[in-house]
């Protein structure tokens, strides 16, 4: 493995490490608010896969399209699920006190 691939597979392995570190380190306090900005990323993303799926052509590009869009809408669910259940736990909290 040379050239290219090799630099996109660092490149990917370096963002998921960043990545990592990032949420490590992001307070308790901008969780809910870290969460709810990464759905509506996953939307956007949902949004530009539907165009790249939906286009004519090429089936690799639209087999990466439909990928894209599963994937984005799962991150959009998840997302909410998970939002959900913060608000839900914070309100137990506050209902305990």
């Amino acid at each position: 493995m040379t050239g290219g691939p090799l630099i996109s597979l660092y490149l990917f392995t370096l963002a998921l490490f960043l990545g990592l570190d990032v949420i490590r380190r992001v307070p308790p306090t901008l969780h809910a608010t870290l969460a709810t900005a990464m759905g509506a990323v996953a939307a956007i993303v949902v949004l530009v896969a539907l165009s790249a799926a939906g286009g004519r052509g090429a089936t690799g590009p639209a087999g990466l399209g439909v990928a894209a869009v599963a994937l984005g809408t799962a991150g959009v669910f998840g997302g909410l699920l998970r939002v959900r259940r913060m608000v839900r736990e914070k309100s137990e909290k506050e209902g305990r006190r």
